[in-house]
């Protein structure tokens, strides 16, 4: 055997791994709409830059006839390469081999992966694509997908870790994205859940499709599962990328710093006027966030999901900062159960990631009602406050109209550890409304009037005049400052330089104790 004869084995066997489960089976990936699992890595890392690890590793199963069918790299594709020069590290599960199931090398495959990725503090990112657990391998299966969980376990918050759902992701597999940090989802394409349409019809005589169960508009607006919905793969992919540009390699770094771009000049121009002087009167909080951050900066987070708190990346001066804003065009901005815990997990991340949070607050409350005390509102409220109150990043906060009771304190008030907390003019910082607090207040005195209806006008006014203005919080502290909305894009620049160097230290303990 000669040299020639060693490279021309070897360029087999790696074409017999590139080609996966053969090419009718390509040709059907590609009938049904999808990429193959190459072909997305393709698109989603800087051309030529990716490096492949295992590619020749094989299953050793002899059950079931599995000893006649041993492909390379055993349905998944394992490597490293670069976005935006940037290493990650990423996986992307090939539905062409045994319909991408999981068995033990497939799982191992993965599992060393993560390992390197936190061994050199660069980001996770899963391209899933399975059946589940390869049945074949029995238990053996299920030991590997906990294998993985535990690496999810331990990497997080230790480096970034994407989820992409691009086919099935159902029963135990779900789980690795559900810890991860975020779950992107194609329509129409992917779906997710515990349990699929037979088994929910054969228990509960439920009809559902599985697009209904688990689709991606579906995790998006109804669960929460899924972070962002893509129209399709592509989109999806370039999504991944974006995102990456947000956030730092590991939780040792800050997110890349790029060139500044002024705000939306339109945005900006009207933000003096653009919240009403009518405080029950909306407004986007999209167009305030707009006329501040970088020009098309914004990358929001959960857009369909708890639409009342609006969360994502934007760039200050360039500088990556993470959003947490009420949303008064939805539910007039309301705290609930699925806002406060969305919230919270955000604020988590960014805090892990040492990304600054930039807060918009305009919040009459939490939503009273027995549907929400059941379901527990106050554990879920408790989640916002305590990921505000434990998060060690800088934190500014503006109060853009309305913020009061409780949620006046959960929304990074200076009492639970706000940098800096800024309001507009139109700020009203009390207990609650005026028209509320008039009607407990003076309730005697507007019963024994001889005109109930003009003595409590005349009340709720002269309250609104004292409390409802952010003058009472200004003088005690609360407030740092009452500016011009067109003054907040700079100050918040100037707030960040700052607060670059801010070091706080937690007490000592083996981890917190979160209201899960």
């Amino acid at each position: 055997m000669t040299h020639d004869d060693l490279f021309a084995d070897l360029d087999r066997r790696r074409a017999e791994a590139h080609l996966g489960g053969g090419q009718a089976r390509i040709d059907k990936q590609h009938q049904s709409g999808k990429l193959t699992a190459r072909e997305r890595i393709d698109l989603l890392l800087d051309p030529g830059s990716f490096r492949e690890l295992g590619v020749f590793v094989r299953h050793q199963m002899t059950a079931f006839g599995l000893d006649r069918d041993r492909p390379y790299g055993d349905g998944v594709v394992t490597g490293w390469g670069t976005v935006d020069g940037r290493v990650v590290y990423v996986f992307a599960q090939d539905f062409t081999v045994f319909g991408g199931s999981l068995g033990d090398a497939h799982a191992q495959k993965i599992v060393r992966l993560m390992k390197a990725a936190m061994d050199n503090g660069a980001p996770i990112i899963g391209l899933n694509d399975s059946g589940g657990a390869r049945i074949q391998e029995g238990v053996v299966s299920l030991g590997g997908y906990a294998d993985i969980f535990l690496l999810n376990t331990l990497a997080s918050g230790v480096v970034p870790q994407l989820s992409a759902i691009l086919g099935p992701c159902a029963g135990g597999a779900v789980y690795s994205p559900a810890i991860t940090d975020f779950t992107f989802m194609v329509r129409g394409g992917s779906y997710m859940f515990v349990t699929g349409p037979d088994v929910v019809k054969t228990v509960t005589n439920e009809e559902v499709t599985k697009e209904e169960l688990g689709g991606a508009d579906t995790h998006a607006s109804k669960s929460g599962v899924c972070h962002v919905a893509c129209d399709n793969e592509g989109d999806l992919l370039l999504r991944l990328r974006q995102i990456l540009a947000y956030v730092p390699q590991n939780c040792e770094e800050t997110a890349p710093r790029v060139p500044s771009k002024p705000a939306n000049a339109a945005l900006a121009a009207a933000l003096d006027t653009l919240v009403p002087l009518n405080p029950n009167k909306p407004y986007d909080i999209r167009d305030v966030i707009g006329g501040i951050v970088d020009d098309g900066s914004f990358f929001e987070i959960h857009e369909d999901f708890a639409a009342q708190l609006v969360v994502g990346f934007a760039r200050l001066d360039g500088r990556s900062v993470g959003i947490v804003a009420n949303q008064p065009a939805v539910l007039a901005g309301v705290l609930d159960l699925s806002s406060s815990v969305k919230g919270a997990r955000f604020v988590r991340f960014c805090d892990a990631f040492n990304i600054p949070l930039v807060v918009f607050e305009d919040v009459p409350g939490f939503l009273p009602g027995t549907d929400q005390e059941w379901r527990g509102v106050i554990r879920h409220g408790a989640k916002l406050l305590f990921a505000f109150c434990e998060a060690t990043v800088p934190k500014v906060t503006v109060i853009t109209r309305k913020a009061y009771g409780g949620a006046y304190d959960v929304m990074n008030s200076k009492h639970v550890g706000g940098d800096l907390n800024l309001a507009w003019p139109t700020a009203e910082i009390a207990v609650m409304g005026p028209k509320g607090a008039v009607e407990i207040i003076h309730r005697r005195a507007i019963a024994a009037a001889e005109d109930p209806a003009a003595e409590e006008a005349r009340l709720t006014e002269e309250y609104r005049e004292r409390f409802a203005n952010p003058y009472v919080a200004a003088e005690y502290g609360y407030v740092d400052d009452v500016i011009r909305p067109s003054e907040t894009r700079q100050r918040l620049i100037d707030a960040m330089v700052r607060l670059e160097t801010k070091v706080v230290t937690l007490p000592r303990k083996k981890h917190s104790n979160i209201p899960l």
